[in-house]
């Protein structure tokens, strides 16, 4: 699980928006904003939280849960050693050629 604290925490070590958060997840806008709205674990349907973990686990983000080894024992995140920033590009030029690609079509 993780939480809204993570996740805002994520972003920053990331350095980018919840815009970007949405198109590194392929979620909606509005999505991650309820997501960091949420009070605690952040609640979700299991494909938005997955595809949520698994951005953040890609773009070189280790959550922290409660139980792990870390020094003080709670829960955080931690940016992996190594670690090139998020690939946006490929996701805004796949957005961008479809939608020219549909604009033609017209």
């Amino acid at each position: 699980m993780i939480t809204a604290n993570q996740l805002r925490a994520a972003r920053a070590l990331l350095n980018i928006d919840q815009r970007q958060m949405a198109e590194l997840a392929f979620l909606s806008v509005p999505t991650i904003q309820r997501m960091e709205a949420s009070d605690g674990v952040v609640r979700g349907n299991v494909d938005s939280l997955m595809k949520l973990v698994s951005a953040l686990e890609n773009a070189g983000i280790e959550l922290i849960n409660p139980g792990v080894a870390s020094s003080t024992g709670g829960r955080g995140v931690r940016l992996r050693e190594h670690v090139t920033t998020p690939k946006l590009k490929t996701v805004r030029q796949q957005k961008l050629s479809s939608s020219r690609a549909l604009e033609r079509a017209r």
